[in-house]
């Protein structure tokens, strides 16, 4: 039954399965991410669209009726109040998808990891010394 999952390589390929509308809002999303973290790399984690600087920075994926922001825990706690109007977990939130993305605050929520992860990767580097 696994063989039948569909394995991306990249996300362009993983945007290109998706209806003309919804591409549209992960392309708009893609672009705030990267100029959120211009630095970042593309990759696919998870099989789901995942920008990585110093570590994973945040993922990102289509659903039925929703697109799932995994920021990791820390940039939900972060941005609790802020996120506290759409369905949330401990590391992801759900924003609907017939509903205006937030792109402003999911621009912030991206930039907030990125120093996460800058801080989180200079203590690991001063604790090797």
């Amino acid at each position: 039954m696994e063989s039948n999952k569909i394995g991306y390589n990249s996300i362009d390929e993983y945007i290109a399965t998706f209806p003309k509308d919804v591409q549209k809002i992960l392309e708009e999303l893609r672009a705030v991410i990267k100029a959120a973290a211009p630095e970042a790399e593309e990759k696919i984690s998870y099989q789901m669209p995942t920008f990585a600087l110093k570590g994973n920075l945040v993922h990102f994926a289509a659903h039925k009726n929703h697109i799932g922001f995994y920021p990791t825990p820390s940039g939900i706690q972060a941005f609790e109040q802020e996120l506290s109007a759409y369905d949330s977990a401990k590391g992801s939130v759900q924003f609907p998808i017939d509903k205006p993305m937030p792109l402003e605050l999911i621009s912030r929520i991206v930039k907030f990891r990125v120093a996460e992860n800058s801080k989180n990767a200079e203590i690991k580097a001063n604790k090797k010394k």
